[in-house]
């Protein structure tokens, strides 16, 4: 599943979703996961909730965006394409959340994230 970071390096979690320059795109399974692509947050939108749509229709492809913080306008545009957005109220590796959803992969993932991995369908190489 494609799993949308906040992070001005790659490294940490350290945007706010709506103060975010760019998103890291990556790609999980319980076995693989590798950084995908870097996708463009900035828009020439004047209005902040066209601001809020562009991003969310940017991360169109993702099940989950990890954000330092996001407000509850954000959130419902993510939830209301399926998107999940977890918080995480401060600086986090990004490489820390990648092996802690790796290993809720590998056993028995909640309800919202097995749906959420099945958002895409087939096509991903963690499918294989």
């Amino acid at each position: 599943m494609k799993v949308a970071f906040t992070s001005s390096t790659g490294e940490m979690i350290d945007q706010h979703f709506g103060q975010c320059q760019t998103f890291q795109i990556w790609e999980i399974g319980p076995d693989a996961a590798k950084p995908l692509t870097t996708v463009s947050a900035i828009t020439s939108a004047e209005d902040e909730e066209d601001r809020i749509a562009a991003r969310a229709n940017a991360l169109t492809d993702c099940a989950i965006v990890y954000t330092m913080q996001i407000g509850g306008p954000a959130a419902a545009k993510l939830v209301a394409k399926k998107i999940h957005p977890m918080k995480t109220n401060s600086e986090v590796p990004v490489a820390e959340i990648v092996g802690k959803l790796q290993e809720v992969l590998k056993g028995n993932p909640p309800p919202w994230l097995r749906k959420a991995m099945h958002k895409e369908g087939s096509g991903s190489f963690l499918d294989d």
